[in-house]
């Protein structure tokens, strides 16, 4: 059988090139970056998983980055599983010690989501939003899809200081048949001006380290570093009505209309109660109810 006759392989898309590991390297490994070392594995369970367990173990510092051109056990939120093509999308996590209050860590997953939006949509060339707290949306067809997550877990070494580890997820080239649930979409599908993965990644972490930035100069301060009003520009969940299916069970529907200090998403109730909500799955009702 010659190369030719060769059924296709999940490695041998001409469409989806590998990373230039060394290329983002040179571009992102340099003294005045957050980033101190960066590594791209072919394929890997979780990169979140996998950063985590060498935090643990001490032999990852922070400003780390792992990214895997494949995911066989993503997870997002929920431990819902994320799973895609190799090389169809960004499967990155990052390690970060921020020195500021704990209480404000609960930003971290927004931070994350502003700086994602800027860099897709700067590179891109497509809109794209943040659903509260951690989803990243975009138009196929006239229909909001999620093209990407952002799952934010506490780690370290143990007896050392605690630390996080940042993971996203972002559908770049995946085909209408590729999709895991027909409610998913890609910047491919959205006609993104820029597929290439590299560009991509270059301008989220470049943002990312920008953002993280500002934030650790001002403790964490939302206001001081900019971060809720840029958040509340970007987040598609405030100013629609909402269904909060919380973690013991029970459900709130209201409006979603501000973000606390804390990063909760404020939901007006019908009753006239604003509650604060810090952990929660977010349903747009209008758009559901629309499409």
């Amino acid at each position: 059988m010659t190369p030719a006759d060769r059924p296709p392989g999940r490695w041998s898309d001409l469409e989806r090139p590998p990373l230039n590991a060394t290329a983002l390297r040179g571009a992102l490994v340099t003294p005045e970056a957050l980033w101190t070392s960066l590594e791209v594995t072919e394929v890997t369970g979780s990169t979140n998983a996998d950063l985590a367990e060498r935090a643990r173990r001490g032999t990852a510092a922070p400003g780390t980055v792992l990214i895997a051109e494949e995911q066989t056990h993503g997870r997002g939120r929920l431990d819902r599983q994320w799973s895609a093509p190799a090389r169809s999308g960004l499967f990155v996590s990052v390690l970060l010690r921020p020195e500021v209050p704990r209480e404000r860590w609960g930003w971290l997953p927004l931070l994350a989501g502003v700086a994602t939006v800027a860099g897709l949509t700067r590179v891109a060339g497509v809109g794209v939003t943040l659903k509260w707290p951690n989803d990243l949306l975009l138009e196929v067809g006239g229909e909001e899809r999620k093209c990407g997550g952002i799952l934010s877990e506490s780690t370290g070494e143990q007896g050392g200081p605690p630390a996080v580890v940042l993971g996203i997820g972002i559908n770049v080239s995946l085909r209408a048949d590729e999709l895991p649930v027909e409610t998913a979409g890609s910047l491919l599908l959205a006609e993104a001006e820029n597929t290439d993965r590299d560009p991509l990644l270059r301008a989220v972490l470049r943002s990312l380290d920008t953002w993280y930035t500002r934030w650790t100069a001002a403790s964490g301060a939302p206001d001081a570093s900019g971060l809720r009003e840029a958040c509340s520009a970007v987040c598609a969940t405030l100013g629609r009505t909402v269904r909060a299916q919380l973690p013991d069970g029970t459900e709130l529907r209201g409006e979603a209309v501000a973000l606390d200090d804390d990063g909760r998403l404020v939901i007006a109730t019908g009753e006239g109660v604003q509650l604060p909500v810090s952990a929660a799955d977010i349903v747009h009702v209008r758009s559901a109810e629309q499409g």
